[in-house]
């Protein structure tokens, strides 16, 4: 009876993930806010549409109520998403840092000097 329960497969229940979706012409970009499960294409059916969002014009239309409601269920945000919510005001918080920092090279690290002694940096007189 125990190995039984352990072969069967588990029931998951999928994350939904707050994310744009594109749309819009070559050269164009325009979002809309969606949410879907994370792990899932943009093309196709999504859970809900929630918005839009133009990056040229810097304007957006966003369904507060539901945003809260999704992310009261659990659903997360990508960090994009997450600084256009903190931009509009849906949310508070510190905006993500999206862009990855340049990574540092092994000589470039500015270590502090070998501490020296102080009788071994004056000369015997």
């Amino acid at each position: 009876m125990l190995l039984i329960y352990f072969l069967q497969p588990a029931i998951i229940s999928p994350m939904l993930v707050l994310k744009l979706k594109r749309i819009g012409k070559k050269h164009q970009a325009a979002f809309r806010l969606i949410v879907d499960e994370k792990r899932h294409k943009l093309f196709g059916k999504n859970v809900e549409d929630l918005g839009w969002y133009n990056p040229r014009t810097d304007k957006h239309e966003i369904n507060k109520e539901r945003v809260s409601y999704w992310l009261k269920t659990g659903a997360q945000t990508t960090d994009t998403v997450h600084n256009i919510l903190v931009s509009a005001g849906v949310i508070e918080g510190k905006k993500i840092a999206v862009h990855s920092q340049p990574k540092k090279k092994e000589g470039d690290d500015k270590a502090p000097a070998a501490v020296v002694p102080a009788a071994a940096e004056k000369p015997a007189a």
